[in-house]
């Protein structure tokens, strides 16, 4: 017959067993394939930085990564469905910087709060803009293309990847700091903006350089200036826009992996060194080659960065005199 001694020893086991079961399942991350939502279409750059690290997860986790692209409305379809998805790290977001930060002084609503809806896990690049026209435009500098906007204002049209978007802060920054007037032609994602910008349906695209790079080297698009503090390494023969004559024109970009807020913090913690990994291993020549920036390592943790561009934001639409949609 057990004694009481026995029966306290047999419960105080099976307590200890009962309390493990979490931390052996959280050790077990990820035990199915792992879903990263891309709010913009296939082929941009933000796309392509979901693809790279996707392959490169895969591989370190041990477990498929999809990429499911749901573009349109400024990210406005993508995000929310991170936000609302369980957060158990098997959906995750690529999102550019504006999504997260631009939007909410572009928007009176939006289906998701950047700043309590996700966990960031880390960014994962930065890269510098660039202003583009067609190879066959009548612009062959920035000068040319700010004396055209002041003698015919409102004319001359930018294109983006959509309201909020880098390439649409760039433009409004290009105005305000030029004193000039063009017309925004907001697109569903970078892509189809490039093409369009290649056929000659719009005139100039200020477009993150990852996204502009490979039609320039195919000599489809003409680089004007990079909107840098120094001259771009794949780019050297194209002068800042301070060199062309527009001060105080820097705008750099930023991707981030996210999750759903409330992500336990071992699988975030187990996502951040797996992309870390990715980001020191085999993706840094690639996310390089592309013009990009590991940016990993970056000293300010990224909801920082998100808090804080979402002040410096709110103040250039602001000044840029844009009323919230």
């Amino acid at each position: 017959m057990p004694t009481l001694r026995t029966l306290f020893s047999a419960a105080a086991s099976s307590l200890t067993l009962l309390v493990a079961q979490p931390g052996l399942a959280q050790d077990a991350y990820p035990s199915k394939p792992i879903k990263i939502i891309v709010a913009l279409p296939a082929g941009g750059s933000v796309d392509m930085v979901a693809r790279l690290i996707g392959q490169q997860l895969s591989v370190d986790l041990g477990q498929p990564v999809l990429i499911d692209n749901r573009a349109g409305a400024s990210g406005q379809i993508g995000l929310p469905a991170v936000a609302k998805a369980p957060p158990d790290g098997y959906t995750l977001t690529v999102s550019p910087a504006s999504f997260l930060t631009t939007n909410k002084s572009l928007f009176k609503t939006l289906p998701y709060d950047p700043e309590k809806d996700f966990t960031p896990v880390t960014k994962l690049v930065n890269h510098a803009m660039v202003m583009v026209v067609p190879e066959k435009s009548r612009f062959a500098s920035v000068a040319d293309v700010v004396a055209a906007a002041k003698a015919k204002p409102g004319t001359l049209t930018f294109a983006s990847s959509g309201d909020g978007s880098p390439q649409h802060l760039a433009g409004l920054m290009l105005q305000s700091r030029a004193g000039i007037q063009l017309l925004h032609v907001p697109y569903k994602g970078g892509a189809p903006a490039i093409t369009d910008l290649i056929g000659g349906q719009v005139d100039m695209v200020l477009a993150p350089v990852p996204e502009a790079l490979p039609h320039i080297k195919a000599g489809k698009l003409r680089p004007l200036g990079v909107l840098s503090e120094q001259r771009v390494a794949l780019l050297p023969a194209v002068p800042t826009m301070r060199e062309a004559g527009v001060n105080n024109l820097v705008l750099s970009a930023w991707i981030g992996l996210l999750a759903p807020a409330k992500t336990p913090p071992a699988v975030i913690d187990r996502l951040k060194q797996s992309t870390l990994k990715a980001l020191d291993g085999d993706a840094k020549a690639k996310l390089l080659d592309a013009g990009m920036v590991p940016a990993g390592h970056d000293a300010k943790p990224l909801a920082q960065v998100i808090s804080e561009d979402i002040r410096t934001h709110a103040e250039l639409i602001k000044a840029a005199g844009i009323t919230p949609q």
